[in-house]
C-alpha cells in the first residue's frame, strides 16, 4: 500500500532537504524554515518569479 503525499508536502521535504545540505539547522528547524520560505515564495507574483 502506497501512501499519499501531498505535492506540498514534497516541496516542503525538498526545501528543508536543500536546507539541511547547505547549513547545519536540525530536521525540525529546516521543516518549519521550509515552510516559512514555502508561504513566501506563494505569494510572490508569477510575473516576479
Amino acid at each position: 500500500m502506497t501512501t499519499y503525499v501531498s505535492l506540498y508536502e514534497r516541496r516542503v521535504k525538498i526545501v528543508s532537504d536543500t536546507l539541511r545540505e547547505h547549513s547545519e539547522l536540525p530536521e525540525k528547524v529546516a521543516a518549519e524554515l521550509a515552510v516559512h520560505v514555502l508561504d513566501v515564495l506563494d505569494h510572490i507574483p508569477e510575473k516576479m518569479r
